[in-house]
């Protein structure tokens, strides 16, 4: 049975206001399930078949003679020299939604869409499911903890119960099954992605050191991405560890959320964080087997709060916005905020707690938003385990998961 996704309106839009919409994401999140449920009378072809890839390589001339438009190309990152072709074809005419195409992000894929289609394509990133797609929530918006957002949630609001054996299982669709055994998958996830995305990128020689890597990667979601670290922790160089990270981020395993800062605030740090889009396959490589040892282990603070930035990260993927303006704040004080979301010349704090003993030192680092020259500080929010929304302060409120 097909599960609702919420980045369907922006698929619907962007069909009505390019030539081109490539989607993008991480392997197995559900790209080519839902492009075709969405857009069911666009012919599809998929690359995987080794027909239509020899072909797409060889002659796209003859690829195209007998497809019929609007047009669905799968897995099109095994053959980007097709972009040129494509944009020929676009050019024919002046019809929107010509060509869908959809691919494991890489970044030569997106480098390759950005030059050759310049001005015919959007391109959007789908991401595993998230809870409001899990519950089927009837609520779309991206979260910002002001007033009018928290109002709409609420009316929307459903119970997330076991909570931890959600986070630990994971957001890959396929796990929604309940007899599918998540260790099983991720093993094979980690197999193809590094069979079929990384050895395609780079000569890895030493398969067992790129998993190390991984899980270097997994045991840092949710704090300072320190190159030297992780390189010393494997036993590669710094270099070879940036380019790694890059590989694994232009994939959409993980995402790198970059400090705020600028000349007023001149003690803030420039080193940046990551985050594991998939909780599940977090808790796979950090050796986490089950709900319990997830939820109290010695990770179960980073854990949730990788969750946290999970959703609201979601929240604006599915919305068809960007994440360039979501960041934290860090200094040589010790003052941290874990996400600030710029809207203009607002920031609005947020902290995410595992706790659900509402303490006033979690918000003690928000007023340091108000020596930021040019942005005002909008509502916070604390993303902890309440029960309800709390005030904390005149402008904080603690929200359970439910609100994201």
């Amino acid at each position: 049975m097909y599960l609702k996704r919420q980045i369907e309106a922006a698929l619907k839009k962007a069909e009505k206001q390019t030539k081109v919409i490539l989607l993008t994401g991480a392997r197995q999140v559900g790209k080519t399930t839902s492009i075709k449920e969405v857009f069911p009378d666009y012919e599809y072809i998929t690359l995987d078949d080794e027909n239509e890839l020899f072909l797409a390589l060889n002659d796209r001339k003859l690829f195209f003679r007998d497809k019929s438009f609007p047009l669905i190309i799968d897995e099109v990152q095994y053959a980007r020299d097709l972009l040129r072709a494509v944009k020929q074809l676009v050019d024919e005419g002046d019809d929107k939604g010509r060509v869908f195409l959809t691919g494991s992000q890489t970044y030569e894929l997106l480098s390759a869409a950005s030059e050759s289609l310049a001005g015919r394509i959007t391109i959007l990133e789908m991401s595993g499911l998230s809870q409001r797609e899990v519950h089927q929530v009837d609520f779309s918006g991206a979260f910002e903890p002001t007033e009018v957002y928290i109002g709409s949630r609420g009316k929307a609001l459903i119970p997330y119960k076991d909570i931890w054996t959600r986070i630990q299982r994971g957001s890959m669709p396929e796990l929604l099954d309940e007899e599918r055994d998540a260790e099983w998958f991720y093993r094979d996830y980690i197999r193809t992605y590094l069979e079929r995305d990384v050895y395609k990128i780079v000569n890895i020689r030493d398969e067992m050191k790129f998993r190390s890597f991984l899980v270097s990667l997994a045991a840092r979601s949710g704090s300072l991405l320190i190159y030297e670290d992780i390189a010393s922790d494997v036993g590669i160089d710094i270099k070879t560890a940036q380019r790694w990270t890059s590989i694994v981020s232009a994939s959409g395993l993980i995402k790198i959320i970059h400090p705020y800062y600028n000349n007023a605030i001149k003690r803030a740090i420039k080193t940046p964080k990551l985050y594991f889009m998939d909780t599940g396959l977090l808790c796979y490589l950090i050796g986490w087997r089950s709900a319990e040892t997830a939820k109290n282990g010695a990770m179960s603070g980073n854990i949730f709060e990788t969750f946290v930035v999970g959703e609201i990260l979601k929240s604006y993927l599915n919305a068809g916005k960007g994440l360039d303006q979501i960041y934290y704040y860090r200094d040589k004080d010790k003052r941290e905020i874990d996400l600030l979301i710029e809207d203009e010349d607002t920031l609005y704090p947020i902290e995410i707690k595992k706790g659900a003993t509402i303490q006033k030192d979690w918000i003690a680092s928000f007023p340091v938003i108000d020596k930021i020259s040019g942005k005002k500080r909008g509502p916070g929010a604390v993303i902890c385990q309440v029960d309800k929304a709390v005030p904390i302060a005149e402008t904080v409120t603690a929200l359970p998961v439910e609100y994201i």
